[in-house]
């Protein structure tokens, strides 16, 4: 009986995720496959930019019972001329120059066929992701390898640290809805504990990456359905 209900969860989260992809206006009509075991989604087919499969990604991942999503799409670029290398190294150079909050006279940007590396140093992790964020918008971008390290500048106290984070979990979550436990081990943050879909799961890493003095963060969370 347990195998035909997850069978039925997995067609209806199959659904579901076509239908979102359908909704999402970054997305071509039928350009990505999908297929559900038993909550867990895998991803498929071809877009022309790193920034449509990941739009594919979030789809899936806004989808209520998804618990993991396997992404497997290809990014193959157009076959007509686009930008070279060197145009979108300083496409990605001026991207970063125009967020204020991301020190880019303290990063590098290597390009090598459309895929863009990252290196440096930041003070804080939130800045590490937007200075990735920032990027994987541009056109022609392959795929990103983010080399970045968070330096914090002040020493870290692991226990306001630990108790900060909480608070700010139960500012974004409400005090009844966190779930997640977090212990801190030098400069690096273990998330663990079940949230309930994967926008808590995003909310959760975004707190923790903004939190002062964390240099690394491990998410070993789970997605309940």
């Amino acid at each position: 009986m347990s195998a035909v209900v997850v069978v039925r969860d997995d067609e209806r989260i199959q659904r579901d995720v076509l239908a979102e992809l359908a909704w999402d206006p970054q997305l071509q009509p039928n350009e990505i496959g999908v297929a559900v075991d038993q909550g867990v989604v895998t991803l498929s087919g071809y877009v022309d930019g790193v920034a449509r499969g990941w739009a594919a990604v979030r789809s899936a991942r806004r989808v209520r019972g998804v618990r993991a999503v396997a992404d497997t799409i290809e990014v193959r670029l157009p076959g007509t001329p686009g930008r070279t290398d060197a145009d979108l190294a300083l496409a990605a150079s001026r991207a970063l120059e125009w967020d204020s909050f991301v020190p880019a006279e303290r990063l590098d940007v290597t390009v090598a066929n459309g895929w863009l590396m990252l290196r440096g140093e930041v003070e804080f992790g939130w800045q590490r992701r937007a200075a990735e964020g920032e990027v994987r918008r541009l056109d022609g971008v392959r795929g990103i390898t983010n080399l970045i390290e968070v330096r914090p500048s002040t020493p870290t106290d692991g226990e306001r640290l630990r108790q900060d984070v909480q608070r700010a979990l139960a500012r974004t979550l409400g005090a009844e809805r966190v779930t997640v436990d977090v212990d801190v081990d030098g400069e690096t943050l273990v998330l663990s504990g079940v949230v309930r879909s994967w926008w808590e799961r995003d909310q959760v890493e975004r707190v923790a990456w903004s939190a002062p003095g964390v240099r690394v963060v491990h998410d070993q969370l789970l997605v309940g359905g």
